[in-house]
């Protein structure tokens, strides 16, 4: 029993026992620096010293910047940020295919480089009565009774408004002989009308101007997008006087002839019509004498 007393004593007079911690001059044997020490002290204060440098550690990496550098680690606001760049990413992707696209389909337009496709004109018109035969078109009771009295009504209104049933006519963009008619072999989609340099150029319906700007071939290029998926081309212009984006009526100017662009060989408008993105005859709808 009495060693085990002694044991604990002596450890705990080993943690007491007092040094002196002497730095002294090489040269001279001056003391600088006299420190008295115990075990226990060393042991507190590095114990302290420790706790201390993993405290501010701690601090220094998770509230600062520093963080970011750790492997494996990424906050939150640089996952937000990388969401929305990946979104804006695909957006832009979506709307340069939208606009590839669509100049694509101008080029061939501009080129003539979009074939004619026949259609069997008897075929659709038997496929549509085949369709019309499926639905029960006859008009039902309720039907006739609110036709009969929207009749009566309509007679004795004195003010009835009268509308105009107009039909969609194609105005002719210059008056001349046509140099060129027509070809679909030989893919002239268009008819070259013959004018005088700087002759006005005008709409032939209403719609929007979608293309206005030189090009190499053709010189000054103006194309107007109309209703009823029609599409007009006017080439070899010197001068244009409307741009992309501007709404134009029928006989509108837009341009003025001239003889621009390397595919010319005087003064010419080169005239197209495109429908549903198919190259229709010009002249089969308007009269260019």
């Amino acid at each position: 029993m009495a060693n085990k007393k002694k044991k604990p004593r002596k450890f705990t007079k080993k943690l007491l026992n007092k040094y002196r911690l002497v730095i002294l001059n090489e040269d001279t044997f001056e003391e600088r620096i006299s420190l008295k020490l115990t075990r226990l002290n060393v042991f507190v204060l590095l114990s302290l010293s420790t706790i201390f440098l993993v405290v501010a550690t701690t601090i220094l990496i998770a509230f600062t910047s520093l963080r970011e550098y750790i492997p494996g680690y990424s906050s939150v606001a640089l996952k937000k940020r990388a969401t929305e760049l990946n979104y804006k990413t695909d957006s832009l992707q979506q709307v340069i295919a939208i606009n590839e696209r669509y100049f694509t389909s101008i080029k061939k337009v501009l080129y003539g480089e979009v074939s004619k496709i026949d259609f069997n004109k008897d075929s659709i018109i038997e496929a549509t009565r085949q369709e019309a035969k499926t639905f029960d078109l006859s008009p039902s009771e309720e039907d006739s009774i609110l036709r009969e009295r929207v009749k009566k009504e309509d007679k004795y209104n004195l003010f009835e408004s009268a509308k105009l049933n107009t039909s969609f006519i194609l105005f002719p963009p210059v008056s001349g002989e046509i140099s060129q008619e027509y070809n679909v072999k030989e893919k002239h989609f268009a008819v070259d009308i013959v004018a005088e340099k700087d002759t006005p150029v005008k709409a032939t319906a209403d719609g929007t101007v979608i293309f206005a700007d030189w090009t190499t071939e053709a010189g000054y290029v103006i194309i107007l997008e109309h209703s009823q998926s029609l599409i007009s081309v006017y080439k070899h212009n010197a001068l244009l006087t409307k741009t992309q984006g501007d709404i134009v009526t029928a006989g509108e100017v837009i341009a003025t002839t001239g003889n621009t662009g390397l595919m010319t060989t005087g003064p010419h408008l080169h005239f197209e019509l495109w429908s549903d993105g198919y190259p229709i005859n010009p002249t089969n709808f308007i009269d260019f004498k």
